[in-house]
């Protein structure tokens, strides 16, 4: 027996000698190396930036795809090197993660990164390929919700992220501005006008999505400039990364002063989005020559000053009804596709033309499949990309026929204006992966990933959602768990992994959270909306709180295991802040109850609890100072270079997370789960709220609700124009 256990051990001594021996043959060929070595330098310096000088030990190559269509890569340990073959160096940057992550040795995210490297690399060896040739990511909306007042830095750390998650269809916004000052100059816009026309920073994503104008500006030249250099930096950095920026186009939209000066020009003035109270918007007619001069002047400077792009973002119709007749209605769409692709090509021969599929769900009144069928008709299947992100919403590429031939990319939003319940579904998630690709209608399909509107929670979903087009389903979310909490804390137990299949059981098995948009009111919970008698209706918030509450038991229990893990503490609180979040909500509801049947006792109680337990919440909410109000209004006012910028720039972050603008439901809608938000601002209304609601059933008088409603939005309006953090 013993002589046989040598044997093994010579064997597998010869084995690893032998490869590293071909390893060592191909490196230090003549050209091999150094070409090598140049070929994957941007993979190593992000693997440099995530573990140091330990990054030498990792000998990297880009390796021929046996399929165009599909990424791979292959890891080996040999001695104390770690040898990855990929075909791109993002799928590189993911294989090395992907190591790194299997051994336990780090996790990365946004509220932090493990980093604890063996002192010698345990035997290792994977090999995984893609059927997605592209992983998508970030919403138009995120940079609004999320970006406005990232300096390079943030966005280098970002991009890090995505290549070490294999990302490699990245939507790229930025800087953009720059490029429409210039274009609308040359055709006669003064500043003043382009003053007028151009929103604050923090939101800009509608006004390029054609939603709104001028709200909450004017944008500063100093804001402009900044974006633009960021933009540079940031699209050499992806094309490095062998990632495919997509980039903006020009889908129609033109500001009111080019309209007015445009009267013999077919331009429709469209009604205002989202419910009203926003200015109007304009849309040139796609048989005006007019539209592809200006599109193809907006590619042909955005070329001059940010390089070719092969992936153009154009959405004409993003919670917009096109303005066609009823007559030629499906002749009238088809023009626009029609002239929204030539435009493309004319001006970049052979790029992609990539729209959001948001509007096919969204309004699929409008959007029936004769309708999507005509508006894609004429586009090349080749040469266009439909990102079907809501399928955590809406069934769009099943109802549409997988978009008829084009090219599609399926995924989800998950998170909706950087409000941040804690909320989920893997097992949906694989579910829903695997019966796609075994799929026989699913159509031309090349992409998979998430784009959420807003970033910096819920890390869990993005871990996960980014290692299934690799393992396409095939690991048990279980076996993914373990190896998952291994690498974020240095350790799990069986305690742990019981708390934390309860966490899946309990919030991580809720692929929407309806809460946020329940009776058209925005909002987290039912304490972050506008306060209203109407909530005694509610039926309930998702997930299940008896089941949060058991998980929550176990891991406090287990803390002090755990009692110098910043992540492991992090983690907790998230899932403490959204449970008490629940528990005030069901004690609202019994306050709101108590009040309107004169129960002054039991009503005062709950209000005691409420303030008690929304103020233990802000305070808990300390450890984790990334989020929090203050945190976010310093970034906007540091972003500033005068003063006058920075209260600018203030007042659209208190803005964009409460009142947000116009006067439909969109209030609340970005609301925030963060230190200060509890004290300062969601408590406040509800007390207003409650404390009137009480006087008036002590003085046994009707409660005006419509008057107490209109005088938060008064206060709500004077604490978003405070420059106070």
């Amino acid at each position: 027996m013993r002589s046989e256990c040598l044997n093994i051990k010579n064997y597998n001594a010869l084995k690893n000698n032998v490869i590293l021996f071909f390893v060592m043959l191909f490196f230090l060929a003549p050209n091999g190396y150094c070409q090598n070595k140049e070929n994957t330098k941007s993979a190593r310096a992000v693997i440099e930036r995530l573990i140091g000088n330990r990054a030498k030990d990792f000998d990297l190559n880009i390796a021929q795809s046996k399929n165009q269509s599909q990424d791979s890569f292959e890891v080996e340990s040999a001695g104390n090197k770690i040898i990855i073959s990929g075909t791109s160096n993002a799928s590189i940057c993911y294989a090395a993660y992907t190591f790194l992550k299997d051994i336990g040795a780090v996790s990365i995210s946004w509220e932090g990164n493990r980093i604890d490297l063996p002192k010698t690399w345990p035997k290792y060896s994977k090999k995984q390929d893609t059927p997605f040739k592209y992983r998508k990511y970030l919403n138009a909306c995120t940079f609004g919700y999320t970006t406005p007042w990232w300096d390079w830095k943030r966005w280098e750390q970002e991009i890090d992220w995505m290549a070490l998650h294999g990302i490699n269809l990245p939507t790229a916004l930025e800087g953009q501005e720059s490029i429409w000052q210039q274009l609308w100059k040359e055709y006669g816009l003064t500043d003043k006008q382009l003053q007028e026309h151009f929103t604050g920073p923090a939101f800009l994503p509608w006004q390029r999505m054609g939603n709104i104008n001028t709200l909450d500006g004017p944008l500063p030249q100093e804001w402009i400039n900044k974006k633009q250099n960021i933009q540079k930096k940031l699209l050499q950095r992806m094309r490095d990364l062998d990632m495919h920026p997509v980039v903006p186009a020009f889908s129609g939209y033109v500001p009111k002063a080019f309209a007015e000066s445009h009267p013999n020009s077919k331009i429709s003035e469209l009604k205002s989005w989202s419910g009203g109270g926003f200015e109007s918007t304009y849309l040139l007619d796609p048989n005006d020559p007019l539209f592809k001069e200006i599109g193809k002047r907006f590619i042909e400077i955005y070329t001059q000053v940010y390089g070719p792009s092969d992936f153009y973002l154009a959405d004409s119709f993003n919670e917009i009804t096109p303005p066609v007749s009823e007559q030629n209605k499906y002749e009238e769409l088809a023009d626009y596709g029609n002239t929204i692709f030539e435009t493309i090509n004319e001006a970049s021969p052979k790029a992609t033309w990539v729209m959001q599929g948001w509007l096919f769900g969204d309004n699929k009144e409008f959007w029936t499949k004769e309708a999507t069928k005509a508006f894609l008709s004429k586009v090349p299947n080749d040469r266009m990309i439909v990102q079907d992100y809501a399928n955590d919403r809406y069934k769009v590429w099943e109802n549409q026929e997988a978009f008829y031939g084009k090219q599609w990319s399926y995924g989800y939003v998950h998170n909706y204006g950087g409000s941040n319940p804690v909320y989920g579904d893997l097992n949906f998630y694989k579910n829903e992966l695997t019966g796609l690709l075994d799929n026989p209608h699913k159509g031309n399909l090349v992409g998979y990933g998430v784009m959420p509107e807003g970033l910096n929670n819920n890390s869990i979903v993005y871990e996960y959602i980014y290692d299934l087009p690799w393992s396409q389903g095939k690991e048990p979310v279980n076996d993914w768990l373990k190896k998952h909490l291994n690498a974020r804390y240095g350790k799990t137990s069986d305690a742990v992994f019981q708390g934390w299949q309860l966490l899946i059981e309990s919030v991580y098995s809720t692929k929407y959270w309806e809460t946020r948009w329940w009776n058209d009111w925005a909002g987290a919970y039912l304490f972050f909306k506008r306060p209203t008698l109407k909530i005694t209706e509610f039926k309930g918030n998702p997930g299940d709180m008896d089941k949060l509450k058991q998980a929550l038991d176990i891991l406090n229990k287990e803390s002090k295991n755990y009692n110098k893990n910043k992540l492991y503490k992090y983690d907790l609180i998230d899932a403490s802040r959204h449970y008490y979040s629940l528990y005030i909500d069901k004690m609202l509801i019994e306050c709101v109850k108590a009040y309107e049947s004169k129960d002054i006792q039991k009503g005062d109680e709950l209000l005691k609890k409420i303030e008690k337990t929304a103020l233990n919440i802000d305070s808990m909410m300390s450890a984790q100072p990334l989020n929090s109000l203050k945190n976010w209004v310093k970034s906007a006012s540091d972003y500033g270079t005068t003063p006058e910028e920075s209260r600018l720039y203030v007042k659209n972050a208190k803005t964009l997370i409460t009142l947000w603008g116009g006067e439909g439901h969109l209030n609340d809608y970005a609301s925030r789960a963060w230190k200060g938000m509890y004290k300062d601002f969601y408590w406040p209304r509800w007390k207003m709220f409650l404390e009137s609601q009480r006087e008036s059933a002590l003085n046994k008088t009707a409660f005006d609700e419509e008057k107490v409603r209109a005088s938060i939005k008064e206060w709500e309006t004077k604490w978003s124009e405070s420059s106070e953090m």
